[in-house]
């Protein structure tokens, strides 16, 4: 029987050109790569200090070989489709394997630490959805204790909007939120981190 605690992580394939795109247009590609990398490692220790099984969702091929342990982590592909159609995927996958709380997330978040998870995991005890709120207006995190495919339909991916979009298909009082973070997405979150500070253009 698996673990009742299922993490799904959704990852890029680290890619010349393919990753990180709107760093990219501000530090170029192989910086844009090799900060995706710093945020690859990160995602897959915070993983292995969580407890529980855990899911690689390739967005390209999947890879047997590199970061990820095979004798650890799952392997999938994303699906076909939008961003909430390959998460309401996902979680369809992981709920028809027997998971009873499942979390996913990608791998975009320097901040980002075991406790965040466990406290994801906790949340869903006693509600059915939990998010961790990224400061743009998106998240970071989603988890749900039973399948709701509604939170990921007509929600405007990409923009300030969709934490909100998500809540308000939810009633009040069956969802969770976690500490607020900022995803590193552009150019700008950058200069939070000292460990980035190398990648900042001189002005």
């Amino acid at each position: 029987m698996p673990s009742k605690n299922l993490l799904i992580i959704f990852a890029k394939n680290p890619v010349l050109g393919h990753c990180k795109t709107r760093l990219a247009a501000g530090i170029g590609a192989k910086n844009a790569l090799e900060i995706y990398h710093i945020l690859l490692n990160h995602t897959h220790q915070v993983a292995l200090e969580t407890l529980g099984d855990k899911v690689v969702f390739y967005s390209q091929e999947v890879s047997y070989e590199g970061l990820w342990e095979a004798n650890i982590f799952q392997k999938q592909r994303q699906s076909q489709g939008d961003l909430g159609e390959k998460m309401q995927a996902a979680f369809q996958w992981g709920f028809s394997k027997g998971y009873t709380k499942i979390v996913l997330i990608g791998t975009d978040l320097l901040d980002l630490t075991a406790s965040d998870l466990e406290a994801a995991f906790k949340a869903l005890d006693s509600n059915k959805t939990v998010f961790g709120p990224a400061t743009d207006g998106g998240y970071y995190l989603i988890g749900q204790s039973a399948m709701n495919a509604s939170l990921f339909k007509g929600i405007p991916w990409s923009t300030e909007k969709v934490l909100a979009k998500s809540t308000e298909q939810l009633a009040p009082g069956t969802y969770s939120l976690l500490t607020y973070k900022n995803d590193i997405d552009c150019l700008e979150d950058l200069a939070e981190h000292p460990i980035f500070t190398s990648f900042i253009p001189l002005s």
